[in-house]
């Protein structure tokens, strides 16, 4: 019996340890689906990418809101530059994810999320019937995304070579695996330049007049910067030459006759072919000290579209707008214009010492939208001409990366515009910001039209460089239209090539035509220009034209052709406000000076040269080599206060370093 009592006392043991394994077993079956539910619900994605419904063109940054069932707003976004949105971290249950876009109709699409996989939902916009603006209806040249890629539900596995947080053509792409493969390019870029048609050799006795229009731009430079620090090489058309060397000043002596500017001419042996020789010539405009600057009129018009809102981008502008407001003056007036889908003022003219107000209108600003650039423009000088001051600083200081897609947008409408604005004496001072959208061609077109300067801004040190350091240069305009006409001395020099200013090339015809527009100069600003030539009676390999046979010199040009000039320059320049040009005309002679005992100027100036035909990989590069540039930069470096010329080496440096790995 006891027997019995000890197996059933046993039995029951079993039975309870089984009971509570199991009891336990099926508690943590439930804890676990329950905890898989509640990482999956937190973890769903709802992505996909918005359409134009006729084209089928992505459009880049829609407005897309996250609803829940009685339309209350959980969560917004905007497409990214390929018209890709997600929103991240959805529970489960029902959805509305409704896209919007200036031009658009409004379109909701029903979702419902359960599980853990991500949610892939495309929306196509359909245009406003009838709604124009400037004349063109909003489409947006953005990546266009295959009708089939379209109706499938699900999206193609990538290529491993993508990973999530990889950054293509400037922009982070967050979730690569839910773009269709067919519509991805990892070379996504949409920066414009225009084409370089490198200059050649001209012989003398065909062309023995050289002219063109002087640029002041530096956009170049602090763009290759750019590239270079990013770890990339430039392209080739974004490298002008004649806007690296004119980033840097030189020690060009101040003017002290009755024009606004001194002419410097210099030649030494070329550093990169030892049988040509270099020829420098060089203007420095008279400086005026910022608190004698006259009364500035000036109104901001600042690109808040969507394409503007990464951080070196409209962050960076506000940062740069802040350090210009710092050194206004009572007497000076700010207005601040913005555009995006369409264009408005943000801040009517005010005093420049009311700081604070300025500031917290530019610190009120975000990215949004379509960008309007046309309308924006108008506005802008419509302002400006409201409030024009007859003596004192007209203009527009317009900051964007140039990718207008709305209104007046191809380069052609937006130059005529400019063109016509410029008539009113306003100037135009344009600032570029970013990366992967970035419209180069357009910017310089758009500054060299409205009479004014274009920089490139990186980082905040540039734009202390451009609305600090060099104010004066930036704002005020003490000669326009400048335009140098070079005449050589074929009894001295064989050939010639301009260094650069490829798209400032005039026609003969034009030095004498007022009405030919050309480039600006501003307080304090110096311009430098470049010719390497070959001496009469040494071989010129670039030679490829067979002798005239019918052509003649007569005897009053070989007695003036024997004298010791290599060259005559003559410069036209307008004032500000003046119609009719003035003529200055400088001779150089014939020195045979080695380049080591050249001017610091001269040296320094040919490094960046050098630098440049490397960069661009010309055919006229002879000898040129990462080494020389580095040790005639630093023999040219002089007294570098900013430290601009010591960055400039220190660049070839990581450059060299990059192009041997």
């Amino acid at each position: 019996m006891k027997n019995k009592q000890n197996q059933f006392k046993n039995k029951m043991k079993t039975f309870g340890v089984c009971t509570l394994i199991s009891i336990m077993a099926m508690l943590l079956l439930q804890f676990s689906s329950l905890s898989k539910k509640i990482v999956s619900d937190s973890n769903v994605s709802i992505k996909g990418w918005v359409i134009d419904k006729d084209s089928k063109d992505s459009i880049a940054y829609a407005n897309v809101l996250l609803k829940d069932v009685n339309g209350k707003i959980i969560q917004s976004t905007q497409t990214n530059a390929m018209g890709f949105y997600e929103f991240k971290s959805v529970g489960a249950g029902s959805y509305k994810v409704m896209a919007e876009n200036s031009g658009y109709n409004s379109t909701t699409a029903n979702v419902s999320v359960h599980g853990s996989a991500a949610v892939i939902t495309n929306i196509s916009l359909a245009t406003i019937e009838n709604v124009v603006i400037d004349k063109k209806v909003e489409k947006f040249n953005t990546p266009k995304i295959e009708k089939d890629a379209l109706s499938e539900p699900t999206m193609q596995a990538p290529s491993t070579k993508y990973k999530s947080g990889n950054v293509f053509g400037g922009y982070a792409v967050y979730d690569i695996e839910a773009m269709p493969a067919n519509a991805y390019n990892s070379n996504f870029n949409t920066e414009e330049y225009s084409y370089i048609s490198e200059n050649e050799f001209k012989k003398v006795k065909d062309e023995a007049l050289s002219t063109f229009s002087i640029d002041v731009d530096k956009a170049s430079y602090s763009n290759i910067r750019r590239f270079i620090n990013n770890g990339q090489t430039p392209p080739q058309d974004a490298v002008r030459i004649e806007e690296m060397v004119n980033y840097f000043t030189y020690d060009y002596p101040q003017p002290t006759g009755v024009d606004p500017f001194s002419i410097s001419t210099e030649v030494a042996n070329c550093p990169w072919n030892s049988n040509h020789r270099l020829v420098q010539i060089g203007l420095q405009g008279k400086k005026i000290k910022t608190d004698k600057l006259p009364a500035s009129n000036l109104v901001f018009l600042i690109d808040v579209s969507g394409s503007m809102e990464e951080p070196n981008k409209l962050p960076l502008v506000k940062q740069s707008l802040r350090l210009l407001v710092n050194e206004l003056r009572e007497q000076d007036r700010v207005a601040l214009v913005v555009y995006a889908g369409a264009a408005g003022l943000v801040l009517e003219s005010t005093a420049g010492d009311k700081k604070e107000k300025i500031l917290e209108a530019i610190d009120n600003l975000n990215a949004g939208g379509s960008t309007a650039g046309g309308a924006g423009i108008n506005l802008a000088y419509k302002i400006a001409k409201e409030n024009l001051k007859e003596n004192g600083n007209n203009r527009i200081i317009l900051a964007t990366d140039g990718d207008f897609n709305v209104g007046a947008s191809s380069d052609g409408e937006l130059v005529r515009l400019i063109e016509e604005k410029r008539e009113t004496g306003i100037f135009l001072t344009v600032l570029g910001y970013g990366m992967g959208n970035y419209k180069d061609s357009k910017m310089e077109q758009l500054a060299d039209k409205g009479n004014g300067n274009y920089s490139y801004i990186d980082n905040i040190m540039e734009a202390k460089k451009t609305l600090v350091t060099e104010m004066g240069g930036t704002l005020l305009t003490i000669a326009k239209d400048v335009k140098i006409q070079v005449e050589f001395n074929p009894a001295k020099v064989s050939s010639y090539k301009l260094i650069g200013y490829e798209n400032r090339l005039l026609n003969k015809e034009d030095f004498n035509d007022d009405k030919k527009d050309a480039g600006e100069l501003g307080s304090g600003h110096t311009v430098t220009a470049l010719y390497e030539i070959v001496l009469a009676g040494t071989e010129n390999s670039n030679s490829t034209v067979d002798p005239l046979r019918y052509q003649q010199v007569n005897e009053e040009h070989v007695n003036v052709s024997a004298s010791d000039e290599l060259l005559t320059v003559k410069f036209r320049y307008k004032e500000p406000k003046g119609t009719e040009s003035k003529l200055i005309v400088k001779y150089l002679k014939d020195e045979n000076e080695k380049l080591e005992e050249a001017s610091n100027n001269l040296k320094f100036s040919a490094a960046v040269a050098e630098f440049g035909l490397l960069l661009r990989n010309s055919k006229f590069k002879a000898d040129a080599n990462y080494d020389n540039v580095i040790s005639l930069a630093k023999l040219g470096k002089g007294v570098d206060e900013e430290g601009y010329r010591s960055e400039f080496i220190r660049l070839v440096e990581q450059y060299e370093l990059q192009a041997k790995k």
